[in-house]
Parts: structure tokens; sequence; C-alpha cells
């Protein structure tokens, strides 16, 4: 799942199927890849609404992995790979996360974009994910030094002429290739989890082992419908009707959380795992933006006692934190949604420290 950039013109949805040969991916002489992608003519979450008012995201559309055969199109290689996030989509940060916690930092290089959306072209009113024009410009993000792209968009234009579906991150790009592999992060984070472990640091760590990986997905259906995209559902409600639906399955979820929590240290146990991961990136940004501007506010989170301590527990992963930017995350939201905040005023709270000692060591590992 990838984070939107923004047009305010939605058209059909329509599929295609395209091939790439080797070399360069649209001409590759010997092994030729099929790549299956959905193109969407509406680029913006805000503009991804059915007939009722309701929040429906769709399906990322490159969908390839990278392999630990070295026989494959995508091997896992050291150096070969670049990840494009934003500090602010929870979706690219989960990509980062693994990569920190994986040590995977040798392996992979990766680069964030701006925070705040811009316009992805002058004769356009598109705006999406830039990269700044100066590492100075916004600490943390920087120039694109591989392809010299000014945005997002422009990846996916060198990966796939005349693309017309959505401009999103994460983007996991192949240096050799010169194409897109992935930008599903929840297929990226498997790869990183399991296909560069002969190159990781920290390769002993396994957040989807065999023996949870049924429980693993079972709970990331729930927690992804009511929690991870909940969120967004509440926040890009077009009618009062989708949003209280919406709401009131965010908070059934959240409780679930909450008393799951109260029994065990993780989700799936006392054992960290993926499902953590993706719980995890959607709690961090829930006080500090999505409480105010997704009018998620019927409970807080430092109101869940189990939720709220788990967070922190989370974010002391060594790694986790680095992943963490709050000035990227709140400037994103409240800059890059007039729709929703038409002044791209930004709340100056609550500056929640997550460093502070959490309760959660009372269950054992």
């Amino acid at each position: 799942m990838g984070h939107l950039s923004s047009i305010f013109n939605p058209q059909i949805i329509e599929s295609t199927t395209f091939r790439l040969k080797q070399t360069h991916p649209r001409d590759l002489p010997l092994t030729s890849l099929n790549f299956k992608r959905t193109v969407l003519m509406a680029r913006s979450a805000i503009d991804e609404l059915s007939d009722t008012g309701a929040f429906v995201r769709t399906a990322s559309t490159f969908r390839n992995f990278i392999s630990k055969d070295p026989n494959s199109p995508f091997p896992a290689e050291s150096g070969r790979y670049h990840l494009y996030i934003s500090y602010a989509c929870p979706w690219a940060s989960r990509c980062l996360a693994y990569l920190k916690i994986k040590g995977l930092n040798k392996a992979l290089s990766f680069s964030s974009v701006q925070s705040k959306w811009g316009r992805t072209k002058e004769n356009e009113e598109h705006m999406g994910w830039i990269f700044p024009t100066s590492d100075t410009e916004e600490p943390g993000a920087e120039p694109d030094s591989l392809n010299g792209a000014k945005t997002i968009r422009e990846l996916y234009e060198i990966a796939s002429k005349g693309y017309s579906g959505k401009f999103t991150v994460p983007v996991l790009w192949d240096k050799k290739l010169n194409t897109i592999v992935s930008n599903e992060s929840g297929e990226i984070i498997r790869m990183f989890n399991s296909e560069f472990n002969d190159i990781a640091e920290n390769p002993a760590l396994d957040l989807y082992p065999p023996h949870l990986q049924a429980k693993i997905n079972e709970i990331n259906e729930w927690v992804y419908d009511g929690i991870n995209n909940g969120v967004y559902k509440c926040g890009f409600a077009k009618k009062q009707g989708p949003y209280v639906e919406a709401v009131m399955k965010l908070y059934e979820a959240l409780d679930k959380c909450e008393e799951i929590l109260s029994k065990q240290r993780y989700l799936c146990g006392n054992e960290v795992s993926e499902a953590d991961i993706r719980l995890f990136v959607t709690l961090i940004r829930f006080d500090e933006v999505y409480a105010v501007h997704f009018k998620c506010n019927k409970k807080l989170l430092r109101e869940y006692p189990n939720l709220f301590n788990y967070t922190k527990d989370i974010y002391q992963i060594p790694g986790m934190s680095d992943t963490v930017k709050m000035d990227h995350i709140k400037g994103h939201y409240y800059g890059s949604h007039p729709s929703i905040n038409p002044s791209g005023i930004i709340p100056l709270g609550p500056n929640i420290d997550y460093s502070t000692p959490h309760d959660r060591d009372r269950f054992s590992k």
C-alpha cells in the first residue's frame, strides 16, 4: 500500500498488462518480465470515493518481488536497490522500519521526499510528493541523487512511459534496471524480512515466522481495515454516514487491541512481529494528527493505557525512533489537504515523548 498524491479529476479505473525486457526495463533481450498494474485516473486519496461518500482505497500497481534466488529477475544484491520514502507516510515508514531493525542500511540506500505536497507539473493542478532542491531545504529530505527527479511522479514515468496511475510512496527502485520493483509496502516489508538475510546485520530477527504467519495474517486483516486504513476512511469521508461507520469500526478495533495487549506484550504473543510494526505506524500518528485532522477524537491513544505503553515499547526498539519525524508527519497532513485544513495551520501539541518509561516489560519475552 502506498501513500497517495493528489489530483482533482477522478476518472475510471482500467487494467492493463505490459511487458518489460532486459538492459532497460522497457527493452530486455532474453528474459521478459510481466507486470500487472491497475491504472487509476483519480490520483488522490480524497477523490477515491464511492457514491455513498465513503473512502475506498485502490490497490498498488507495481508488484514485483526481490528474491534471495540469484537467478531471480530481481535478486537480493547489496547496493542494487534504493527505497524512496516520505517520513510522513505510514506505509513508507513501515518499510523504513524494516530497513532499520533488520540492519539493511549497508545493503539498501534510502532517501525521503519533502513533507508537504507540491505541484508535480507546471501546466497541471496535480499536487504530490516532491524532492527538495537542496539538502538544507527541509532537514531529513534530500534531492534525488539517483535519477535527478524533481518529483516521485517522474520516477513512475521513467519506469512506465505513459503511466497514469497514482504516484505513491514507498517506491522500491532497482538501480540496475532503472525501474520500480514495487510500491506495495506490505510486500516490501516481507522482502526485507527474509530475502536479504545473507547481507543483513540482524538476520536472526524474523518478524514473520512460520508458526505465527496465520495469526499475523488474521490480525493484519482487521487492523488494516479498521485502523491503518480506518483513520483515512474517517478523515476522507464526505458524508456523515460513512464517517460515523468508519469511526465506530476504528474504535471497535482499537478496543480489541487494548484487550489483547492487556494480556500479552505484543499482538501475537510475547515476541514482536510484523503485525506490531504495521499497527505502530498508525498509533504513533494518532494523537498528533488523526485525532484532530481526521476527526478520530472519540478517545485518544493516551486514554488507552495498554496501547499507549505498547506504542512507547515499539518506539524504543533500536532503530524505530529513527523512522519517526513528527515535524514531517504534521507538516504533511496539516499542510497537504486543503479540503480538510484550508488554512494549513499546524497544531503545536501535544508533543508526546515516546522515549519515556513504559510498563510492557511486565510481560516476559
